[in-house]
């Protein structure tokens, strides 16, 4: 059973303005729902403001859970910030932070949205309000759940939000293979970052994700790892600069899975990135992309049981 978290505030009408596919995560929905039982719902709660605070600059967090973010950070972020959105970027951080405790009890587990790599301390960014990255990985630590959380980003934009939040802190590293050449043009520093020259493909990255990440799995371990499922690697994302196919985005979760299985690591998934006009086709690549991590921890655990037998 693959245990996954969403709320029906996930499902947002689209604000004016936006060029944001808001029906996404009900689509991301509606399939994961056609996989009937070998899905286990469930639903997140209102992030604590503490939480937030711990990693946002408080006046942010009281003009986005206000709705009243100034007209320049909603020009950064892409959206305004109505009620609905931010009654919906209220939620999403503690949906991450539900799914690392899931994966802690059950291996793995993903929640339908997340992924917020680019908010900063005192801003949104690029289509995202508040970092649930960094509010779930700092909350981890701080109530002591786990001693040690990677942040692996392979959304081919660079973590530069979920970078700079984390930097300095004690037991969470940060680790990012994005385009090059692509959004944010200033990046900031990770733990680990990986630039990829324009129209990379699939053989090429999926070679250099194993060479870099399992040094620093290895160096590093962690206790948990916080994915980020980006799919906008994909060679027709409107927003990439990645030649992936979607049998190269299928044996990346798989190759991130089975690094994490290899070495005992519990695994939680957020969405990320994925842009353009088919938003079934983008949401199919979640969907999958959620289906084929989860299958490949429930194969684990079924080989596990049997060679005890």
């Amino acid at each position: 059973m693959i245990h996954v978290v969403h709320h029906p505030d996930y499902v947002t009408p689209a604000p004016a303005r936006s060029t944001y596919r808001w029906n996404k995560n009900g689509l991301i929905r509606d399939l994961l729902r056609a996989h009937g039982s070998a899905v286990a719902w469930h639903e997140p709660r209102a992030t604590p403001r503490e939480w937030l605070e711990a990693v946002h600059e408080p006046d942010y967090v009281a003009e986005v859970l206000e709705a009243r973010v100034p007209p320049l950070k909603e020009r950064r972020i892409g959206f305004p910030v109505s009620a609905a959105v931010a009654r919906r970027a209220a939620i999403v951080p503690d949906g991450t932070w539900v799914a690392a405790v899931l994966a802690l009890r059950h291996g793995f587990a993903a929640n339908t949205a997340g992924g917020s790599h680019h908010a900063l301390a005192d801003t949104g960014a690029g289509y995202c309000v508040f970092n649930d990255l960094a509010v779930a990985a700092v909350r981890l630590i701080e109530e002591g759940s786990v001693e040690r959380v990677l942040v692996v980003d392979c959304d081919v934009h660079q973590g530069d939000g979920t970078a700079a939040l984390l930097a300095g802190r004690p037991g969470i590293a940060t680790y990012s293979i994005h385009a090059d050449k692509n959004f944010p043009v200033r990046k900031a520093q990770s733990t680990l970052d990986v630039p990829l020259p324009d129209g990379v493909d699939d053989d090429r990255y999926l070679a250099t994700l194993e060479e870099t990440l399992v040094p620093l799995l290895d160096s590093f371990g962690a206790d948990l790892i916080l994915y980020q499922a980006g799919v906008d690697p994909f060679a027709g994302d409107r927003l990439g600069r990645l030649s992936l196919t979607l049998d190269g985005l299928v044996r990346r979760e798989r190759l991130i899975a089975r690094l994490a299985i290899e070495r005992g690591i519990p695994l939680a998934s957020t969405v990320g990135g994925g842009y353009g006009d088919d938003a079934l086709a983008i949401a199919e690549r979640h969907v999958t992309a959620i289906m084929t991590l989860g299958a490949a921890f429930e194969d684990a655990k079924g080989t596990a049981t049997a060679s005890k037998v």
